[in-house]
């Protein structure tokens, strides 16, 4: 053993004579920092760190099977899925671990800005931590496309359509972002390089970059009331307290972050077992256009948004938030770094944690029945009110019978109840005639799909006439340039 043990020393000392990385290495690991920071709450960092490790091994396995082509990306997913031992693990381990990694991140933030962590003489890392931020956004988005099924098809034809409005160079965004008029195999070769190659690169020299500046200006304090950042005294009496009650960060505070860590890992593991890889849904089809793709959990709060924004409100929307967003995460430190840390004397701040935190919360939760995708069981419910069948003839409510069987209520609703995607149908006949009726059924429009080729022409006839029934105490639609034409010919 004492032989092993020699020729391990001799190994090592070889290396290090040329590498020289061991012994700043073991200084930075042991490097003091104040007894408070030994704390639950400064795990996350740690954690995101470890889950991006996780991400850069599962990835790497990964793109040993999967074809970044049009053609084959879709079957080579589902080969992993069915094919290769343990792919499926493999697929949903690298899912479940960008959500995880989105939600520790975020989590990071906020306790970074509720410590007051941003203030001098760490500006820059809080700058850096926000770019880190949109990168691990980034990176959920592309490996989104990559899956290259149905929904990631027509979601990423959403985002095309949002670049597009950017003014002026709108266009050619969109042809730099697809690599072409359309979406094909030069978009997935683009997303590819970006999710592989280009975000994680970057993501890793930032990471690196973040954790030289927490080794070099030190890890925050606990923040105390009373006790104020000022430039001209904090890094004397930030080495004073370190003198004081500084631990070394490995092993006495680091058990901490390992413990979280770990307990991250185990959870990661349990929803790959449990709840298996996302997607892929059906294969990318552009010839299918009565969709709603939906996006992965960290945006399915934009996609309530969308959902319930007026159209003229989209585009400001869109480019307006998001920078003024950003641009205040980037000048927070700038104008703010000296002054109070402590949650209790910035109640401004705690207000502006608790309205994102609900708001997001809410709109995440209402992106699971919005109404691009609401809860499908409405035509279980009531029947077809019996003030829509009175004094109606046969085939009318023969139409009823059709319009019940065939779960349009899943999307609309009559005499209160029923679907929210659509339209309610309570007076549809007042501004919709008969033709146009006939036209929307057939071909669909909209988010409404086509039915042409779900009913037969008996079933067709008997829902229009019983549609034509509905429009209340007003009059029925009149088509006026028919009527010109009538006119004309007489």
């Amino acid at each position: 053993m004492s032989r092993l043990k020699q020729r391990s020393i001799d190994l090592y000392n070889w290396f290090e004579q040329r590498l020289g990385l061991g012994a700043p290495m073991i200084e930075a690991a042991e490097h003091e920092v104040p007894v408070s920071t030994s704390s639950w709450w400064y795990v996350f960092g740690s954690a995101a760190t470890v889950i991006l490790m996780l991400q850069v091994m599962t990835g790497i396995l990964l793109a040993l099977v999967y074809a970044p082509t049009a053609s084959h990306a879709w079957s080579s997913l589902e080969f992993l899925d069915h094919n290769v031992r343990l792919g499926w693990f493999l697929r949903a381990m690298h899912g479940w671990g960008s959500d995880f990694m989105v939600a520790i991140v975020l989590i990071h933030m906020v306790q970074v800005f509720m410590f007051g962590a941003f203030k001098f003489p760490r500006e820059l890392t809080w700058i850096i931590g926000v770019f880190l931020l949109l990168l691990t956004l980034g990176m959920a988005f592309t490996g989104q496309v990559l899956r290259f099924d149905q929904d990631a098809y027509w979601g990423l034809g959403i985002g095309a359509s949002i670049v597009s409005r950017v003014p002026v160079i709108g266009g050619p965004l969109v042809g730099l972002m697809l690599g072409g008029p359309i979406i094909a195999g030069n978009t997935l070769s683009r997303f590819f390089a970006l999710h592989v190659f280009v975000i994680p690169g970057i993501l890793l020299a930032l990471v690196g970059l973040h954790l030289w500046m927490v080794i070099r200006l030190g890890i925050n304090e606990w923040p105390m009331p009373g006790r104020l950042v000022s430039r001209k005294t904090y890094v004397r009496d930030y080495h004073r307290l370190t003198e004081q009650t500084g631990i070394p960060f490995v092993p006495d505070a680091a058990w901490k972050d390992a413990i979280f860590a770990a307990a991250i890992m185990l959870a990661i593991v349990a929803c790959a077992l449990w709840f298996g890889p996302f997607g892929p849904t059906g294969q990318p089809d552009p010839t299918i256009i009565e969709t709603a793709p939906k996006p992965d959990f960290a945006f399915l709060w934009i996609y309530a948004v969308l959902a319930y924004l007026p159209p003229a409100l989209e585009t400001p929307v869109l480019f307006i938030a998001p920078v003024l967003a950003i641009g205040a995460m980037l000048l927070l430190p700038l104008v703010s770094g000296e002054g109070e840390k402590h949650w209790s004397k910035r109640p401004i701040a705690v207000l502006m944690v608790s309205v994102i935190a609900v708001t997001l919360g809410v709109f995440t939760h209402l992106g699971t029945y919005t109404p691009w995708s609401p809860i499908m069981n409405a035509w279980t419910g009531d029947a077809v009110p019996a003030k829509y069948l009175h004094n109606r003839t046969p085939l009318e409510r023969q139409g009823a019978i059709v319009f019940q069987n065939k779960q349009c209520r899943n999307c609309h609703s009559i005499g209160g109840s029923g679907g929210l995607r659509g339209p309610a149908l309570d007076t549809l006949a007042s501004h919709m005639t008969e033709d146009q009726i006939i036209r929307q059924v057939l071909q669909g429009n909209g988010n409404m799909p086509a039915y042409g080729n779900a009913l037969s022409p008996s079933e067709t006839t008997a829902l229009v006439r019983f549609l034509t029934t509905l429009r209340g105490d007003q009059e029925p639609a009149r088509d006026a340039s028919r009527e010109m034409v009538l006119k004309s010919e007489r």
